[in-house]
């Protein structure tokens, strides 16, 4: 008989215990896979694929138009209108909700217990659904009867005249907020600011609560005696991977804006299409104009956006959040 060497035996049944648990795993793992290939590659893939067509609902063929829906979105004034309707929202809106979001939490961790009254006035925003919040901005706002406007003409004959913007509206009217190209994408961003900066604010306080109470008093020994200055050498390092997430997912947010501006504009997009964002024209082409292949190609278009931004932080700022 030969011998098995010992050491031997046990490295072939730990490979086969090895091997036993690796399929275990896969069987265990197999339902969410199949469920994530189904639920979000595969419409990613049939979208890419009907880019390239002019395919519409209830037609029973479609022809191939390789990559003649790219160039519109490139060549068309309408086109250049949702560009720069949707980067000026996610500019505008995802720094000062951050910022203020960050302020806020600074302001709620301070207060101790009763913080706990303002956490629940700021994230009021955020629990209300977005499309009952506009249509009541949407009243505020009205020209003639809106809150807005009545609350700006008692500013009249006062020392607020020596502003431009006051003593226009005073003498000319103030603006109709909703029906000016020049103000509705304005109005746009300042609802999504205030509707954002509550949910930042709690994911900074939960960023908050990380800070050990130990690194500002090594920073008060090492000479750091004011706020900003334990600010700025303990409390903004350790709040880096919270800054990462709050600025990933306000910019996702940003580009998903499309409940207010359906809720105003529901044919239109603003006037003169000055608030097309990237989700409307989607709605707009694939689902009321029933152009399915122009709305694929503008989905496809935004998720590239999406995906370029994400990994773009993550590159820029993630490495340097850990400490």
């Amino acid at each position: 008989m030969v011998a098995v060497d010992p050491n031997v035996a046990a490295d072939v049944t730990t490979l086969k215990v090895d091997n036993r648990q690796a399929r275990t795993g896969w069987a265990l793992a197999s339902p969410a896979l199949f469920l994530m290939v189904l639920i979000l590659l595969v419409p990613i893939i049939v979208a890419g694929v009907l880019s390239f067509t002019n395919y519409s609902l209830g037609n029973p063929g479609f022809d191939w138009v390789g990559v003649q829906n790219y160039e519109r979105l490139f060549t068309r004034s309408t086109y250049e209108k949702m560009f720069v309707a949707t980067f000026t929202y996610v500019v505008t809106v995802v720094p000062i909700s951050v910022g203020l979001g960050l302020g806020a939490a600074l302001l709620v961790h301070s207060l101790g217990r009763i913080g706990d009254i303002y956490k629940t006035i700021y994230f009021l925003p955020v629990m209300a659904t977005m499309l009952a919040m506009a249509i009541a901005w949407e009243f505020m706002l009205h020209p003639t009867i809106g809150m807005v406007n009545r609350t700006l003409e008692m500013t009249c004959g006062t020392w607020f005249e020596i502003i431009p913007f006051f003593s226009g509206g005073c003498s000319e009217g103030f603006p109709l907020w909703l029906g000016d190209r020049d103000y509705a994408i304005w109005v746009v961003c300042f609802i999504g600011i205030w509707q954002g900066f509550g949910f930042n604010m709690v994911l900074f306080l939960a960023g908050l609560t990380s800070v050990h109470r130990e690194l500002y008093h090594a920073a008060e020994m090492d000479g750091a005696r004011s706020g900003w200055e334990r600010f700025r050498l303990v409390t903004w390092p350790a709040l880096g991977p919270t800054t990462v997430f709050v600025v990933t997912i306000s910019c996702i947010r940003a580009f998903q804006v499309f409940d207010t501006i359906e809720a105003f504009w529901p044919q239109g997009g603003g006037p003169n299409k000055s608030a097309y964002v990237m989700m409307f024209a989607i709605f707009e082409k694939g689902i009321q104009q029933n152009l399915i292949g122009m709305g694929s190609a503008i989905t496809m278009l935004f998720l590239l956006f999406v995906m370029f931004l994400t990994l773009i932080q993550r590159w820029l700022v993630e490495r340097k959040v850990h400490y």
